[in-house]
């Protein structure tokens, strides 16, 4: 991977190697033209074994922005998200075609080691999944397997930090994480996540299983986590999607005339306030104002 991607400014963070990542010379916001594109997908297309899953898939996705993946279930919004860290890979059957660059290098191709993709790109589940360990060795996991050097309480703090967890947990790191609430577990695996200072934070459905006040707190937290991460966030929820996106991506799912083969694919893909206000694509208005679903 560091052949891959080692061109051009370079920045060593925890003795990993050192790659292009996080310019401060380009600007998040802006028009499209001026955004600097964390990830370029080019007539991607996943199929497991003889099937498709999602087909056609061109997009740019932004440094420094929240970008949500929309669509009924079965669209391949999930399996999207897995291709921008290699998770398909885990997968026997997927197979993955297209080009995807990531910072313009090719996130598949023969020299990128996808292990250390994922340590640039982390992952959020749907379902909070903390290790049956204390607080402090839940975040201290990642660190320690990479061998990251510094203060380990002061790199725990700080992820906690991060994950607006600290005041709640300050106290009890050394209970397990099991003990925590469910919203309380969800942030402490986003914390987990960012422990190892990630490029970009991947979150599938991450507030599908908690309440309201739960799902406010992580959507407050994804708010503040864009200023130093790139996110990319898959919903069902057009509200959640409405309120933190920047940039949203609706799939719907087509089929053969038989029915026999469906597949996900990209139907608009705007900044958030026109997919939401003035979509471009009648599939999406109908979509997002819940006519259909």
């Amino acid at each position: 991977m560091v052949g891959a991607m080692a061109e051009g400014t370079t920045k060593q963070v925890h003795d990993r190697p050192e790659i292009s990542v996080r310019p401060d010379d380009l600007r998040a916001r802006g028009p499209a033209e001026h955004r600097e594109k964390t990830f370029e997908l080019k007539d991607v297309a996943v199929s497991y074994g003889d099937s498709p899953a999602v087909k056609n898939v061109t997009m740019d996705i932004y440094r420094n922005n929240i970008t949500a993946l929309i669509g009924p279930s079965g669209c391949g919004k999930s399996t999207l998200l897995r291709c921008l860290n290699r998770m398909n890979d885990l997968i026997p059957s997927a197979r993955v075609e297209g080009q995807l660059l990531y910072h313009g290098a090719d996130l598949y191709g023969p020299k990128v080691d996808p292990v250390q993709v994922r340590k640039l790109i982390g992952m959020v589940f749907q379902k909070p999944n903390p290790f049956p360990k204390s607080i402090y060795d839940n975040i201290a996991f990642g660190p320690r397997t990479l061998g990251m050097k510094g203060d380990m309480d002061e790199i725990v703090e700080k992820a906690l930090r991060r994950a607006a967890l600290w005041d709640e947990a300050k106290d009890r790191l050394s209970d397990n994480a099991y003990g925590m609430s469910g919203g309380q577990q969800q942030r402490l695996c986003i914390a987990r996540a960012i422990a190892i200072d990630p490029d970009v934070v991947l979150m599938d459905e991450p507030c599908s299983a908690l309440d309201p006040v739960s799902t406010y707190k992580i959507e407050d937290l994804m708010l503040e986590l864009k200023e130093r991460y790139s996110i990319v966030i898959v919903t069902h929820n057009m509200q959640q999607a409405a309120r933190v996106s920047d940039m949203t991506a609706f799939l719907t799912v087509e089929m053969t005339s038989d029915e026999k083969n469906r597949w996900g694919q990209v139907v608009e893909y705007d900044d958030t306030d026109k997919i939401f206000t003035n979509p471009s694509d009648s599939r999406t208005e109908d979509y997002v104002s819940g006519r259909v679903g």
